[in-house]
């Protein structure tokens, strides 16, 4: 022992340990660790014995069943010979009995020890709480005073020095390193994946060769990165690729799930095995006129454990939950992980965070491992082989039962089997936290439990598990429970098994009936009064909130696990995959424009596109029936492209958004849905013309190609453009039944404005309109092919010579009106980009 350490001998069950000053001890199930405890109460990691430099420190690390000195809960306590802690129980949980020969000052533990008292309690009168809300006239809830209520024995709480509070930039916070290497001056250290690096990072997420530490002779430190795929990051923020930094000891990098930080001449490293502190501190939101719906939300999660979040309807769980996730950051307070704020540090900590939306993140048309192996091409980097892919992906269904329906396709399976798919994917890349949304929606009893359970067993493999539900039959399987009140603030957060007790009702039902029936009684306040937010919430409340516009920007351009062109053929592929595997979509494609041809046929014209025979005897014979038939054939290459489109953002906004979010490139996205839609569109447009245009005389020449091509390419300009409008109602509605009605009324715009039904030219206004619609110059460049001014009578018979401009029988007209149809499709796509961006996390906006 050093001189003047006072000597500490630790005793569990029988076995003794003599504590040396210079490590810490970890205590816990975790059979890794220093004084592994095999006791259902004690969490996995559960506390730290070491040497705080003037006493011996216990640190509780957020455990679920607490740790106790004295029959009471600690967070960090000076501890001594002759002290006795309990953990997980604090009557009969394990105990620690601590001895020792030399004594420590007498006056510096007493100092050390001293409590504060929590704030004032309620007063207790005949078993019932009596609380009055602060500067609240109201009565409490009658149940308050029919139901009884177990007495919360009151807790004290240790003294909390500023030091505790602030949340330094470090990887590992205050946790002791995984691994030392050692690293010499003049050295190269280069890390990555493949065996033949120097620091070799087991970690899929972490490219071949993936960044370079160089120990420069005159003592400078640098990180290089190797043009890794999912980028090396430097206190968050990413490096550019093959970019470099200077590090110094203050500074941390961060590679996949590891994070390495400069001690002297040796790299620390801290791998996130799940072992890590979340906590939400002071978090509002507000929406427009500064209306609250999240109101000072202030909680944290504890280690590899599982959190429900309950509340009545418009209570803002969905709110919480995406501030939680950094979808939504919120207006005022911040988000920790790991002490680490999440919205500055978003691009680096997203892979690290998993998020299962209430709807299906998955293309159910495909088979659960097809629909997964899409997937993990899209997270993982493009370095990693199809074979390291496929393991994990074996591995992760295997963890889920879900091996035994790898081959079914996610349609034929139940609802909970759904859900655990969702899980899957979200698993493949090993996220710490998991947060998932209404899981259990819609399931029956029986699924409802099975979800749970799986979420259950997610937690005690090592990972914390948040989950916001409206189910209460399986809270007691939670560690702890959140409970949220009308207007977005917390009325509880602790043990499920005391929330109802805490309340004052014997049922949910009986809660959330008063939460309805007293909307303007002050639930953050009894909850700010009570014992339990002394207990578990009162530490966290203690930093003063952080507005989010002080916070640094997230980087503009945030790294990408697979390049552009890679990103867009997997998603090619993906798309192709599903419409494959949809033989009705098939058919109605090939159906569709079978039958909007055939009708074109039904208008008799004897004549087809040719001018009348007559014509040069008597100027006043003319075609009349050729521009109704192009106006039918027009109109229903519009409808059909459209049709195609419509649904297709809608459907998979849900999917979009959370790939989005794991680095998801938004032009790949859109170019992919372009790409295999023009190949559909062309398909129909040669369908449609075929059956059209096959049974119709045609002038003998045009004026590039034969004029039934001519006017072709015309008609399948319009179904690119037509299918560029349904992209754009796909992106600005938010349900897939709205797009029917905007379906409809785009097309019969489209009849309208073709141009064959009235006089379109001359009329200020309604000219300029009908420059807007696709088929006004569709419709004009099939007619300056077959010189349609001059086959239909003209409007006005006292002006035989004024024609539609746009039907010009020239070269140049033709251009002009195919120029104007392909950019108005191209102005569309620009349109649906931009709109995209309404639909991905807010603090990847750029």
């Amino acid at each position: 022992m050093g001189h003047g350490v006072p000597e500490l001998v630790l005793e569990l069950n029988g076995q003794t340990w003599t504590l040396d000053p210079s490590r810490a001890y970890n205590l816990g199930r975790d059979p890794q660790g220093d004084v592994v405890i095999d006791d259902a109460r004690v969490s996995w990691r559960h506390a730290t014995v070491r040497w705080g430099g003037s006493g011996w420190l216990i640190e509780d690390h957020g455990s679920t069943n607490g740790t106790y000195v004295q029959g009471q809960r600690i967070q960090q306590l000076e501890i001594g010979p002759g002290t006795n802690v309990h953990l997980g129980n604090a009557t009969d949980g394990p105990r620690l009995s601590l001895s020792g020969g030399v004594a420590a000052a007498p006056a510096q533990h007493q100092a050390a020890t001293q409590y504060h008292q929590p704030q004032a309690a309620p007063a207790q009168q005949g078993g019932h709480w009596s609380q009055q809300p602060p500067q609240q006239q109201m009565q409490p809830p009658p149940g308050w005073q029919q139901q009884p209520q177990h007495h919360v024995p009151q807790q004290h709480v240790p003294q909390q020095t500023p030091q505790q509070h602030q949340h330094p930039a470090q990887g590992g916070g205050d946790r002791s390193p995984t691994t030392f290497h050692q690293f010499s001056l003049g050295r190269v250290m280069r890390i990555g994946r493949a065996l033949e690096n120097e620091l070799v990072v087991s970690d899929l997420q972490v490219s071949r060769n993936h960044a370079e530490f160089r120990a420069s002779p005159d003592g400078r430190f640098e990180i290089h990165d190797l043009g890794s795929h999912n980028g090396t990051y430097v206190n968050g923020q990413p490096l550019p690729k093959a970019g470099s930094a200077v590090i110094t000891p203050q500074d941390t990098v961060s590679v996949g799930h590891s994070t390495f930080r400069l001690v002297g001449d040796r790299l620390e490293e801290f791998v996130d095995t799940g072992e890590v502190s979340f906590s939400a501190r002071h978090l509002t939101v507000k929406v427009d006129n500064d209306k609250v719906i999240l109101n000072n939300v202030t909680f944290g999660l504890p280690e590899k454990s599982l959190v429900a979040v309950i509340g009545p309807s418009g209570s803002g769980k969905s709110t919480l939950l995406r501030a939680l996730t950094g979808y939504r950051p919120a207006d005022v307070g911040e988000v920790l992980y790991d002490n680490r704020n999440l919205y500055q540090h978003f691009a680096e900590l997203r892979q690290r965070i998993g998020l299962v939306p209430q709807d299906d993140i998955l293309h159910k048309e495909l088979t659960v491992r097809t629909a997964l192996r899409y997937a993990a091409r899209l997270r993982f980097p493009g370095d990693v082989a199809d074979s390291e892919r496929n393991a994990r992906i074996e591995e992760v269904l295997a963890e889920l039962k879900l091996d035994i329906h790898a081959d079914k396709k996610i349609t034929s399976l139940s609802g909970g089997q759904r859900k655990r798919v969702s899980v899957a994917l979200e698993l493949l890349t090993k996220p710490s936290l998991i947060f998932l949304d209404e899981p259990t929606s819609g399931l029956d009893p029986g699924m409802d439990r099975d979800v749970m359970q799986l979420l259950r067993g997610l937690a005690d493999d090592g990972r914390t598990v948040l989950v916001v539900t409206h189910s209460v039959a399986e809270l007691a399987l939670c560690d702890k429970l959140l409970v949220m009140a009308p207007g977005g603030g917390v009325s509880y957060f602790g043990p499920p098994q005391e929330a109802l007790n805490f309340f004052g009702y014997d049922t949910w039902a009986d809660v959330f009936s008063a939460f309805e029936n007293y909307r303007d009684y002050d639930w953050m306040g009894r909850w700010h009064g009570s014992q339990h937010y002394q207990m578990y919430a009162a530490d966290i409340d203690a930093v003063e909130p952080q507005s989010r516009q002080a916070m640094p920007q997230v980087p503009r351009q945030m790294q990408k696990p697979q390049s552009w062109g890679s990103q867009f053929w997997t998603l090619v592929r993906r798309y192709l995959s599903v419409i494959a595997s949809d033989r009705g979509f098939m058919l109605l494609s090939v159906l569709l424009p079978m039958v909007l041809g055939f009708v074109s046929t039904l208008m008799p014209s004897e004549y087809g596109f040719e001018q009348n025979p007559l014509h040069e005897k008597n100027p006043k014979a003319f075609n009349s029936q050729a521009g109704p038939i192009l106006m039918i054939i027009a109109v229903g290459m519009s409808f059909s492209a459209a049709a195609n489109a419509v649904r297709e953002l809608i459907k998979e906004r849900v999917i979009y958004e959370r790939e989005r979010a794991t680095g998801l490139s938004r032009s790949a996205y859109l170019m992919s849905k372009v790409l295999v839609l023009t190949l559909i569109t062309i398909l129909q447009g040669l369908i449609i013309c075929g059956i059209g245009f096959s049974t119709r005389e045609m002038p003998k020449q045009g004026l590039f190609m034969p004029p039934a091509m001519e006017m072709g390419v015309a008609i399948v300009a319009l179904g690119f453009t037509s299918m560029a409008f349904g992209l754009v109602i796909s992106s600005l509605v938010k349900t897939a039944e709205k797009t029917m009605p905007l379906l409809v009324m785009f097309a019969i715009v489209q009849v309208v404005f073709t141009g064959t039904l009235f006089q379109l030219f001359g009329s200020p206004g309604l000219t300029q309109a009908a420059w807007l619609m696709p088929a006004r110059w569709a419709v004009g460049a099939a007619g300056a092919s077959i010189d349609l001014g001059h086959l239909m009578p003209p409007w006005d018979e006292k002006k035989p010579n004024d024609l539609d401009p746009l039907w010009e029988h020239s070269a140049g007209i033709y251009l002009l009106d195919m120029s104007m149809l392909i950019l108005i499709g191209l102005i569309c796509l620009f349109i649906v980009i931009k709109l995209l961006r309404r639909h991905e996390p807010e603090v990847m906006r750029k």
